[in-house]
């Protein structure tokens, strides 16, 4: 190995060019920091690469086939539907995610940050080495932004490997498979469980809590399931996965259920229960870095941690694991290194869950508020009562708006349904500029819009529906 025998100085210095990473390492530049990015694998990320961009890739795909075979209540017929999988994952790898990853690397060029190639490892609160092949650099630098993300969790007797595989093998298959087994009905498996049975999958998703998609309420998840049933997809609720055999041309899954074991046989088994942060590898103890027994990095209100010159942002701090909050993170390190008065405020932070339909969530839900002690009130209108809807024969779902009942100030709000993922916005909006009820009733949305279901939720709320 060449070791450099000099230590290059860095101004500021990001770990990790994901949706956190690249986004610290660009605002800091516009702060007016010299900075430096390094990846030891691919710009973009996991988000970008093997994670949500990919993974909604093939759900647009699941949808346009699913529309080509069965588009008969619109009058269109269609004859010998057929599915080229090979060309749908080089649509997605070579025109979706080559295209965002490499618009990446020319921002940060454009930004003048300057890209390292390889590993990274603290030797102490100033000073890492970046490791790239054979070759070794010391870098001196004043403030560090670590952003390096997660990695799917393996768990007992599901080692992966062939036909044992986790998401970003579950992204990468070359072939749609006739029997899916997904172990885990968190977002992630219930997304791609989805998007494998529109493509023409025998899908099964064994999850060990009593409701796939936990995250979200009741309500909005028997929509999902409701959906799944319709696929022909099979949903077992406290189950326990036992482990996994790979046959060679097949794969055998054992799970307990109902106190009674039992197994299942499938093309592949796709493990989605979790993901663990990437910070054993780091050397962050070395430079006294403060971690929690989980490995994830303890922040403050502006992301440093107990070293004053480390910051961390995105999956490896506690909270959600989500690509736009470690964005959001990412800007708030940045701005605070730069000297600005900033601070995180996650009351404004959406969650989403690209399945059929979609859901999403943002602030609090009426039980969460009534458990913080806040007098509120939950209006919900259905898109059966929406023109666009209807119209696109999307009817299933609702928008629900959480108020104070004093003076309808919004505070939680939940979608299900179409495009859940882009009407969220507006109520995230609400949210943080501290609006009511009548603000967004007053507020004139476009004829016919997915969107007038927001008004006509707030309308609701104040007592004064005009198509409820």
């Amino acid at each position: 190995m060449v070791v450099g025998d000099f230590a290059i100085e860095l101004d500021t210095v990001v770990i990790g060019a994901g949706p956190g990473g690249y986004v610290a390492a660009i605002r800091a530049a516009q702060m007016g920091q010299k900075v430096a990015i390094i990846e030891r694998e691919y710009i973009g990320g996991v988000c970008l690469n093997v994670g949500c961009i990919p993974s909604k890739a093939l759900i647009s795909a699941g949808h346009k086939y699913q529309e080509a075979l069965d588009s008969e209540i619109f009058g269109v017929k269609t004859e010998k539907v057929s599915l080229d999988f090979e060309q749908t994952q080089n649509w997605k790898n070579n025109t979706v995610v080559n295209k965002l990853t490499s618009g990446v690397e020319f921002l940060l060029k454009k930004n003048k940050v300057e890209i390292l190639n390889g590993e990274a490892f603290f030797i102490d609160g100033h000073n890492l080495r970046v490791i790239h092949g054979d070759e070794a650099q010391t870098y001196s630098f004043n403030n560090a932004i670590v952003a390096t993300g997660s990695r799917p969790i393996e768990i007992k007797g599901f080692k992966f490997g062939g036909r044992i595989i986790d998401s970003t093998g579950g992204l990468n298959l070359t072939e749609v498979p006739k029997k899916l087994v997904i172990v885990g009905g968190g977002v992630i498996g219930a997304e791609l469980g989805g998007a494998y049975a529109n493509l023409g999958s025998e899908v099964t998703i064994l999850e060990g809590s009593p409701q796939i998609i936990p995250n979200f309420e009741k309500d909005m998840v028997r929509l999902v399931e409701k959906s799944f049933k319709e696929k022909g997809m099979t949903v077992v609720t406290n189950a326990m996965a036992k482990g996994a055999v790979d046959n060679g041309d097949s794969v055998t899954v054992t799970y307990e259920a109902d106190g009674k074991e039992q197994s299942i046989e499938a093309d592949y088994v796709m493990v989605t229960v979790g993901r663990r942060p990437n910070t054993d590898e780091l050397g962050l103890e070395v430079a006294g870095v403060e971690m929690n027994d989980r490995g994830l990095v303890m922040v403050d209100e502006q992301g440093r941690t107990n070293v004053e010159s480390i910051f961390a942002i995105g999956d490896i701090v506690p909270g959600a694991a989500l690509a736009h909050k470690a964005s959001y993170e990412a800007k708030i390190a940045a701005e605070a290194i730069a000297g600005k008065p900033v601070a995180v405020d996650y009351i404004g932070m959406p969650a989403v869950a690209f399945t059929d339909p979609e859901l999403a969530t943002v602030g609090y839900t009426e039980k969460q508020a009534k458990e913080e002690g806040l007098d509120v009130k939950a209006t919900k209108f259905p898109l059966g009562g929406n023109g666009r809807a209807l119209s696109l024969n999307q009817t299933e779902g609702f928008v629900r708006l959480v108020t104070t009942k004093e003076d309808n100030v919004i505070i939680g709000a939940q979608v299900a349904g179409i495009n859940a993922s882009d009407i969220i916005a507006e109520l995230g909006l609400a949210i943080e500029a501290g609006m009511n009820a009548e603000d967004i009733a007053l507020t004139i949305h476009s004829h016919p819009s997915l969107a007038e279901s927001v008004m006509d939720t707030a309308e609701m709320a104040l007592g004064l529906p005009i198509h409820a």
